[in-house]
Parts: C-alpha cells; structure tokens; sequence
C-alpha cells in the first residue's frame, strides 16, 4: 500500500505564496519553511512549556470543548465500538485547565490524549495573527469567507474526512503528519454515518494504522493512490477542498493553524444542502428516473452554463444567468417554499 510523498516548494517565504500556481495545479503541496520564524514556532522549537506559554499570552478567557481520549485509543479520535456515541469524553474546561490535563500527561509512556478541535483564531486567540500569519493577497481571499482556526492537543489522530474548503494547514508546534486522497477516492475510504460524527464531519471507517482488509477490501487500492505530507514546525501543507485527509499530530503537545475558505461570494450556498435535499429527493426514486436527473443535473448543474441560456432572452434568465445576490435570495425563498409544501 505504498503512497507517495506530497511535492514540496522551497525557497518562499509566508509573504511571497504562489497562490496562483496552488490552485491551478489542484493538487497538495508543502511550503516548507514558509512560517519557521513566527515567534509561536520559535517558541516550540524551545520546548512545550515554552509554546504553552506564548499561546497562553493570547487567550482569551473563553470556555472550550476539550476532548480527552483514553490511553487504550492510543490518541485515535473515533466512535465506540458499536458506532452509537464517540469514544472520547467531551467537557467545557478553561484553557488554563486544558493546558494543566496536557501537563499531566506529557510524560506519561502510554497516555489519555487530550485535544481541543477548530477554535476561530481571532475569538479565542486575539493577537495571535498579528504576530504569526500569511499574507492573505490574493483575490479568492476577497469574498469574505475566510476562517482562521487553531487546533491544540497532545498526539492524536483523526480518521480521513474531508472539508469542504481549501486550506492552507501551518504546522506550527509539534510535527504533524498528513495522509491525503482525491475526491475519487471516497468509496475505498468506505465513509461513516453521516449522523453520529465524531467532530462534526463523516469519517472514514478504516483505521489507516490497522486496516481489516477483508472488511474494507478497496482500501488497498486508494492507498496506492495517497499522498503522505510530513510537516515539521515552520512547514504550510496546502491542498484543496473535498480532499479526504487524515491528521497525526505525533508529539506531546502540538499546535496547529488553519485557513479555510472558498474563492465563491458570499451569497453561493453550501453544497452540502443539496447532497443531502439529494438524497431525500432523488436516491430512492426508480432507476429510471434517477438516471433522467441524473442528465437534468449534467446540464443545468455541471455543463456548460452559457450553453443553457444562450438561446434564451436575457431577460428571462433569472437564475440561468450568472449568480448574485439577489437572485441567490430569489432562488433561495423558492426552495423554501417547495421544502415547506
């Protein structure tokens, strides 16, 4: 199941990012180095209490979700064994609090693993990205859908899933390790319920450590077709959205910083909504039928769509013309009004 190793760029600097280059090739890449001299990873590169203590100056006094993992998961954030709730214990702690159970078990041989999931870096952190952050200058980051999140915990993995926006993930404290596979790939991942979700986001069943090859047969094969990113501190792993990732964090304490976003406008809703409203409306109807949306979708969803309103009047294309927002809020009332018959 040999996977290969993510393309690395070198030689640019966090002000310097070929966005440009990123999104045309659609593919993951390594800007090695690009955050090495922010002062939170400075920090950590001097030890964790050092990074403890920076992240700490920022805080905000804010109650976080913190999730504490069991030394028998061995950091694995997934559900019990009977798939009905998560394996780890949630509860609202302070951050100090967070810091003191990462403390207590920083030394341990064979420790409960402890992590706190995507906090808004600007909430709970203000002035954290004045002193470590990208230059954010390209036009995709203007439509104001950009997040900025913090992710902090003790060695833990997190099964493959995917996001639906690209991200650009800086390793910032602790080394990380990214497996990564296409779109393409979601059968061999054999994904999990869509409810209950560890963390809010479908999982894929096999464990990447352990596979049970006679249960997940086709998991070989996606595995063939991985790309493995191995992030030291300083080190931005960019790959784009609906890319299937599963995330190592492999040291006693790591920090990570994410940015997310979509180059679409605000008003363009989530695609999540209608494979969901899809799956109501469309999986269950006769073959045939599924077979004729299916060629109804083609055309008005993924063909060309200057095609489908080129030989109709301007003024009749509403929602066949180009998309803003007062046709979005338009075209948004009308579902909801089919969704409410």
């Amino acid at each position: 199941m040999a996977a290969q190793k993510v393309h690395e760029i070198t030689g640019i600097r966090c002000d310097d990012i070929p966005y440009e280059e990123l999104i045309a090739a659609q593919q993951p890449a390594i800007l090695k180095g690009v955050a090495k001299d922010w002062p939170l990873v400075e920090a950590g590169r001097r030890s964790s209490e050092a990074a403890m203590a920076y992240i700490e100056r920022f805080e905000a006094g804010r109650q976080y979700i913190m999730y504490a993992v069991p030394a028998e998961f061995k950091g694995r954030i997934f559900y019990n064994e009977g798939l009905t709730a998560p394996n780890y214990k949630a509860e609202k702690v302070s951050f100090p609090e967070f810091l003191g159970a990462i403390r207590a078990h920083i030394s341990a041989p064979d420790p409960d693993a402890h992590y706190i999931g995507s906090r808004d870096a600007d909430t709970y952190f203000p002035g954290l990205r004045q002193e470590n952050d990208l230059k954010l200058d390209h036009p995709m980051f203007a439509h104001g859908n950009l997040l900025v999140s913090v992710w902090t915990g003790s060695k833990t993995r997190i099964a493959a899933h995917y996001d639906a926006s690209n991200n650009l993930a800086c390793c910032m404290v602790g080394r990380r390790c990214f497996t990564l596979f296409p779109p393409e790939a979601i059968s061999g991942l054999y994904p999990g319920p869509l409810e209950p979700t560890p963390g809010g986001q479908v999982l894929s069943m096999v464990d990447q450590h352990e596979p049970d090859l006679e249960r997940f047969p086709h998991f070989e094969e996606v595995m063939a077709k991985a790309q493995i990113a191995e992030l030291e501190p300083g080190d931005v792993l960019y790959f784009p959205a609906l890319w299937w990732h599963q995330v190592e964090a492999l040291d006693p304490f790591n920090i990570m910083m994410n940015y997310w976003w979509n180059d679409v406008p605000a008003h363009i809703d989530d695609p999540r909504a209608v494979l969901l409203h899809g799956m109501l409306a469309i999986r269950d109807r006769p073959e045939q039928e599924r077979k004729a949306w299916q060629q109804i979708f083609n055309y008005y969803v993924f063909g060309d769509a200057e095609n489908v309103r080129a030989h109709l009047p301007a003024h009749t294309h509403g929602p066949l013309g180009e998309m803003d927002a007062l046709t979005a809020r338009r075209l948004r009332a009308y579902i909801l009004q089919l969704l409410n018959r």
